[in-house]
């Protein structure tokens, strides 16, 4: 089974573009191959999966990341709706360090993105009833959790108008800005 594998704007990222078989039953995909896709060049142990739902277009999760020694990398997909999906390089020694990258997963376009340790990753949802998952290289640990403000102007992200008001927690509605997490980070 081949993969389709597309880097995207900044180092590390990569759209991943499964095949989907389909009969008159529905469809067969293999999503994830870690033999097949390190012939692609990618390595990636994947230790936990995460599964997210949200009722309604207009919920905005992230930004998030963990520090190190628990920084994940993720391979994000949808399997119903559709996210516009953002990774921020948070990568202090990046040329690309304070960017983002914005692309829409659907479970339509069946793509997926790999985001590497480094970034920090949200999504905002397309339409109602949005299932996303995820795959991530390291556990949960709050104490290493932190978030990224979405509307940052230092940061410009250009979401999405999906004719509703965001929808946030207020972990997100009040994460620090690049600079205020920069300084805490030394």
């Amino acid at each position: 089974m081949r993969y389709d594998v597309r880097p995207v704007a900044l180092e590390g990222l990569v759209e991943l573009r499964v095949p989907k078989f389909a009969d008159d039953r529905g469809f067969f995909s293999e999503v994830w191959n870690r033999d097949a896709l390190a012939e692609a060049g990618i390595q990636a142990e994947f230790v936990q999966d995460n599964h997210s739902f949200s009722a309604a277009k207009g919920v905005l999760r992230g930004l998030h990341f963990q520090l190190e020694p628990a920084a994940q990398d993720k391979l994000v997909r949808v399997t119903r709706g559709a996210v516009f999906d953002v990774a921020v390089d948070i990568r202090p020694q990046s040329s690309t360090f304070g960017q983002w990258l914005g692309m829409t997963l659907s479970a339509e376009l069946w793509n997926q993105l790999l985001i590497p340790a480094g970034f920090a990753h949200g999504f905002l949802t397309l339409t109602d009833n949005c299932e996303v998952q995820y795959k991530v290289s390291a556990p949960y640990d709050r104490k290493l959790e932190r978030s990224l403000r979405f509307d940052d102007p230092a940061l410009g992200i250009e979401w999405p108008d999906v004719g509703a008001r965001f929808q946030l927690s207020e972990k997100d509605r009040t994460a620090p800005t690049l600079e205020q997490l920069r300084r805490e980070l030394g």
